[in-house]
């Protein structure tokens, strides 16, 4: 009777073609991307999910740097990977099914099924292995839906055209893509780049809805063009079309990476996750946020502002001798007033007026103008903490004292305190 069931449960399943060593569990895949949210290396994320290096840079290239599955845990209604190996221990410790039902309290039937359809058969017997089981189980969950740009050949030509930025006026004549504004430094001058033409996926997405406004069809989000682009396998465009993005990457870069990390002249020690939890309550004053206010002609002021009571100190930054004067030297002297050194001297003398009870913590952006940092805090005794890249946020009372104080020193005049 059981020989017949089992027989009966493999008719209605197609045969499964092992591919060799079995795929990795969800739950170890899951761990994995959950590390790369938090802004783990990809070779930290592997050693700590234990799998080696290689497999775990395999993941990522694969999938593009995007989690090719949920992060959230599956339901209940599903046995996992633990419950397979606790019904493989049960078992071969000679419990029934029933008994087996009760241990992890699930329905009989449940375990029963498990049993019949997930087994291991290579041997030329029936046998039980967790491993095997959840390789079957996973193997079998799959749904794998085409991607809509690999089955619509007109929505796919739409957007490599426009991708690439070669488009055609119906007389044959090149048609220039939208204005495109560029982010990043040390990149080359824009008419060397043979995508400067070439639209984003977010204004291919939002154009569609322009051309063709009753066309169900003609629909596509910009995060699923990102996905054809960056995950192989999925067909729907052509790989090389990624140089065409205005970051040139071929690989999603995780959003937490750039947070929390060393960079230049942030060390380890100074990134915000080690600044003193009591400065983020703002109930012990002495923590202090700061930044600079570039006026015309490069023309500076520092402010700090203290986080507690809110009370704000200008930072006078004038200019040094030979500015406008002596032509500009690569790796010369900063002369505007706000170099390394000019800055942290200045910055010392004002902040040195206050008591030294007020004086536990600064709070800066990622800018170099306090890459002196270490000599300043063996001169004041204060610490300096540096802020996430493109994260104003984490300064917002010293961000929202600047914008208030803009309507005294604006962006067209001259700064000086």
């Amino acid at each position: 009777m059981v020989r017949r069931q089992q027989q009966a449960d493999r008719a209605l399943r197609p045969a499964m073609r092992s591919p060799g060593r079995p795929m990795p569990a969800r739950h170890v895949e899951r761990a994995f991307w959950r590390l790369i949210a938090q802004g783990k290396r990809t070779e930290e994320a592997a050693l700590e999910i234990g799998v080696s290096t290689p497999v775990g840079s395999r993941w990522f290239r694969h999938a593009g740097g995007m989690p090719p599955l949920s992060l959230t845990e599956p339901t209940g209604r599903y046995l996992s990977f633990h419950e397979r190996e606790e019904i493989a221990l049960l078992k071969t410790q000679g419990l029934g099914v029933r008994a087996i039902a009760r241990k992890l309290e699930r329905h009989h039937s449940t375990i029963s099924r498990e049993l019949r359809r997930n087994a291991a058969t290579r041997s030329g017997k029936i046998e039980y292995r967790a491993t095997v089981a959840q390789w079957k189980a996973q193997t079998a969950a799959r749904r794998p839906k085409p991607a809509k740009l690999a089955t619509n050949p007109r929505l796919q030509q739409y957007v490599q055209e426009r991708l690439s930025g070669q488009l055609q006026r119906p007389d044959g004549s090149p048609a220039a893509g939208p204005a495109t504004t560029w982010k990043g430094l040390n990149k080359p001058p824009r008419a060397d780049r043979r995508w400067a033409t070439a639209w984003s996926p977010e204004q291919i997405s939002r154009r569609l809805v322009v051309d063709f406004p009753d066309d169900a069809d003609m629909r596509v989000s910009h995060e699923a063009i990102y996905e054809a682009l960056y995950i192989q396998g999925r067909g729907a465009l052509k790989r090389e079309l990624v140089a065409c993005l205005r970051t040139g990457r071929a690989l999603r870069k995780p959003r937490e990476r750039a947070r929390n990390k060393p960079q230049g002249h942030v060390t380890a020690d100074v990134v915000l996750s080690e600044r003193p939890a009591e400065a983020e309550d703002r109930a012990v004053p002495g923590h202090w946020e700061g930044d600079l206010i570039i006026g015309l002609n490069r023309s500076a002021i520092g402010t700090v502002v203290e986080r507690a009571s809110r009370y704000t100190l200008l930072v006078h930054l004038p200019r040094l001798p030979g500015h406008g004067l002596v032509p500009p030297v690569k790796n010369g002297p900063a002369l505007g007033g706000y170099g390394a050194i000019a800055m942290k001297d200045a910055l010392a003398a004002t902040m040195g007026t206050m008591p030294a009870d007020l004086l536990r913590s600064l709070t800066w952006d990622r800018g170099k103008e306090l890459s002196a940092h270490a000599h300043f805090k063996i001169e004041t005794g204060i610490a300096v903490y540096f802020a996430d890249p493109h994260a104003p946020w984490q300064r917002g009372t010293n961000e929202n004292t600047n914008g208030l104080l803009r309507q005294y020193f604006p962006n067209r005049a001259r700064a000086k305190s």
